[in-house]
């Protein structure tokens, strides 16, 4: 198989539902999963600094957060499922995660073929990010994670990209995505790195996609290289390893990201 150069994000989380299924909207339905998270593991949490975000998402989608296995069950009725920094290594001397196992492969391939939405995103610089069971799911819509790394950069988008074009992201470092040419999900870079921008803080700059996006059957899959452009410290402006990105479009992108992997 050939691969380009692509992209890819994923993150860290724990284990505790915060948003229950509550009463019947016409929202899409967005379930946050930690199920793939060490427990212990307090990076991405849906009370800490995913908080922002996923309360933004609650005017516009249905928003459900927890640790709870994914099962056919769990997907019954949710349009997107969010996975952020599936971990390797267990946190200390907790319980170690639970990896990609091949009946999670199973069933959620089968749920996006079926019109679901996966966004996956996924940081190697040194946050635990378990990779060769990720890539054997990963491997289902065209896409591989790398070892390749890009430091911070504000990078404006072509008013010519789908879905976020003429938007600016705000990405605080991570790696690659290979992408496998002439899979028939119709994988392809969304946000590729622009080499005529230098990094903001650190001197990795890699040729290839920060942000990948493929179609298998009816679904939309986004995978994304960092995690930290959505949290709240991004989201607010703050200093992220010692640098502030202002005047960037994060939370929107985001929002139309999440959409198009919804259907709606």
């Amino acid at each position: 198989m050939k691969f380009q150069t692509a992209f890819i994000c994923i993150a860290a989380f724990s284990c505790l539902t915060i948003f229950a299924a509550g009463p019947v909207t016409n929202k899409p339905v967005l379930l946050y999963t930690r199920y793939f998270n060490a427990p212990g593991e307090n990076r991405y949490l849906p009370t800490g600094n995913f908080k922002d975000v996923l309360a933004r998402l609650q005017t516009e989608f249905e928003v459900r957060a927890n640790s709870d296995p994914v099962t056919k069950k769990s997907l019954a009725d949710v349009n997107v499922l969010l996975i952020a920094n599936p971990d390797d290594k267990a946190d200390g001397t907790n319980a170690p995660p639970h990896h990609v196992s091949k009946k999670d492969i199973k069933m959620i391939t089968d749920f996006v073929e079926r019109g679901g939405g996966l966004i996956l995103m996924g940081n190697q610089n040194g946050h635990n990010v378990e990779v060769n069971d990720v890539n054997k799911l990963l491997a289902q819509f065209g896409l591989q994670l790398t070892n390749l790394y890009t430091d911070i950069k504000l990078l404006p988008l072509s008013k010519e990209t789908p879905v976020i074009g003429g938007l600016r992201w705000g990405y605080f470092t991570g790696n690659l995505v290979l992408i496998e040419t002439n899979h028939p999900a119709k994988p392809r870079s969304l946000i590729t790195n622009d080499l005529t921008l230098k990094p903001l803080n650190g001197s990795r700059d890699q040729a290839g996609s920060l942000l990948a996006v493929s179609e298998p059957g009816l679904g939309h899959v986004a995978v994304a290289t960092d995690c930290g452009w959505i949290t709240d410290e991004a989201l607010e402006g703050k200093a992220i390893d010692g640098v502030t990105i202002k005047d960037d479009d994060n939370w929107e992108i985001f929002r139309r990201l999440a959409h198009w992997a919804s259907g709606h």
